[in-house]
Order: structure tokens, then sequence, then C-alpha cells
């Protein structure tokens, strides 16, 4: 995807997102992690780290030299996105006590990610 599919699709998910209140913690941690995934790929496209025909999809599946290479070109965006992710288990997966403040965490996490590319764009 290019730089200008990827604002497009996170902008969509995160118009679904307002949809959810405090109680849809689990669809608020999915949505961030989406939405995130798509900001992070526009920011990395924007900083030449990554061609347009190379995405990341969920960083744990990225190799430990290709996730240290990103985090030179982007660290804080690219810790954000797997804070995000590690909110899956134990709340969208779990039951674990605090959803609604994890569901919170990761909207914060995502303006971080999103803040990436709309100062670069």
């Amino acid at each position: 995807m290019n730089i200008e599919q990827h604002i497009e699709m996170a902008q969509r998910i995160e118009r679904s997102l307002e949809k959810c209140g405090p109680a849809d913690h689990e669809m608020r941690i999915e949505a961030a992690m989406l939405a995130g995934t798509h900001w992070l790929n526009a920011a990395l496209h924007v900083a030449g780290a990554t061609a347009p025909a190379i995405d990341i999809f969920h960083s744990y599946l990225l190799t430990v030299n290709e996730f240290r290479r990103l985090c030179i070109a982007d660290g804080a965006r690219l810790r954000a996105l797997a804070a995000i992710e590690d909110l899956r288990p134990p709340f969208v997966r779990g039951n674990w006590h605090g959803g609604e403040h994890a569901g919170e965490r990761a909207l914060a996490l995502l303006a971080q990610i999103r803040s990436a590319v709309s100062t670069r764009t």
C-alpha cells in the first residue's frame, strides 16, 4: 500500500472506532492496533524506511534485525504499536480486570502513532 492508502484505511478504522464506548474495550484495542499499523506503515514509507510494497503487519512478526532497523527509523511509534499488541492477549483474548483502562491506553498509544504521520504529511 502507498502512504495515501494507509492514511485512508487508518481514518476509516478510526471513524468506526468512534462508535465504541469504554465498555467496548476489546474493539477499541483491536481497532487501535489495526489503525496504528496503517499509521505506522505510512510513517515508515514517508521516512523512506520501507518501500510502499513492504508493509509490517505485527511487530512480533518482524525479525530481530528488522525490528532494530525500523526502531532506528521510528522507534517510538513501533514500540507504541508493540504496546497495543501486548494488550491483546490479556484483554481481548483473556478476561483480565481493567479492560476499560486498557482500551483507553490503546487509544492513547494510537494517538502517538498517528501524530507521526499527521506532522510529516
